[in-house]
This record gives structure tokens, sequence and C-alpha cells, in this order.
């Protein structure tokens, strides 16, 4: 299902989806693609309506950010980019684990497409290549983020607390994402010498 949508002052297409697992109505965002309203399965129009114009200044921000490009990175490959990838997390992991009070059990490197970062009931955490195209400081915030999913595996306000124990700007960082992870995650790789991508 699509619905146009007023954004300040233009008009969006936006891609309702349900999807079985959603437990949330949530808006996604991917450069060079229509928005998406993902929503639980029998979602009233009225709930869809509501959430796409309490969503709309979020997707206004979106637009207005696609517009402005603060990244310039060197021409990267996905191979050279996840092996750095790993070096930089695993520096973060080792710096900041100790004041957290954590311990990590297992680090992956991915080409994820909606997250820069996740924490597994488990305790493994799981991090986007694309993360070394932004600035250091973003990096470790991510890490941090995930490492105190260790210790509250949600958002709740003691979650928050200890991300502001650990990083007291945590907040510049997580904007500096909403305004322009979508960069990240647009960034198209160059072939690897071996023909990977």
């Amino acid at each position: 299902m699509v619905r146009i949508v007023d954004v300040g002052g233009r008009l969006v297409e936006v891609q309702v989806r349900e999807s079985p697992r959603a437990r949330l109505l949530r808006t996604v965002w991917r450069p060079g693609e229509p928005a998406e309203l993902v929503v639980p399965v029998g979602t009233s129009n009225r709930a869809i309506d509501a959430a796409l114009r309490a969503h709309a200044p979020w997707l206004a921000r979106q637009l207005d950010a696609e517009r402005v490009r603060v990244l310039d990175p060197p021409p990267l490959t996905e191979h050279e980019g996840r092996r750095l990838a790993g070096e930089l997390v695993r520096e973060t992991i080792v710096a900041e684990s100790p004041r957290i009070g954590v311990r990590c059990r297992r680090i992956s490197i991915r080409d994820t497409r909606s997250r820069f970062g996740s924490c597994s009931s488990k305790g493994s955490l799981s991090f986007s290549w694309r993360l070394v195209l932004a600035p250091r400081r973003i990096l470790d915030y991510v890490v941090v983020h995930e490492l105190c999913h260790l210790v509250h595996l949600d958002h709740s306000r003691r979650f928050w607390s200890l991300v502001e124990s650990a990083r007291p700007d945590f907040r510049e960082q997580r904007g500096w994402l909403g305004d322009h992870g979508w960069e990240l995650l647009a960034y198209r790789p160059p072939r690897d010498a071996l023909g990977d991508v």
C-alpha cells in the first residue's frame, strides 16, 4: 500500500508494509528508495494516518539531510572497510568495556542496511563496517551504545543513564547519526581487486 504524505510542503511517497514481526509502527528511510512505514499486521487506517503525521517531521529531516553531504570518504572496498572496522571496534571495546564493567563474548562486522550496531540476547555484538566512513567519535559511540546493552538489553532510562555516564556527549553523536547516517548507507564501495564486492 502506498500513501502520499505532505512533508514540509513536499509530497512524499511512503510505502506502508505490514510485518508479522513488527510490534510498533516505525519509519524506514533509505536514500534513493521510497520511505517505508512498517506496521504490525492488521493496523487500522486511522493508526497508519496518525503515524504518518507523527513521523512527517523526521522524514523532513531525512530529505533535508540528503541535500547536504558532509562525508567525502576515500575509496574504500568492503573488504578493507571490514578489516579496518574490526580493528577500530576491538580497540574501542578494549578501552571501554572495563569502564562499563562488561565482557564481550563475540563480535561480528557486517554490511547492514538499517542498523549500525546490535546486541543479541546472548551477548554477541554486531557492527556495520560502514562506521569507518564516519568520524571516529561516531564509531566509538555506537560501540559504547552496544556495550551498554550488555547490561540493559532495552532503551530504558537506566540504559540511557549508563550510556551518558560512559559517554557524556552521546546526544551530539546520536544526532550526527540521525542526520548523516544515510550517507554511510548510501556509500557504494569500489570492487575489490579480487572481484569481491
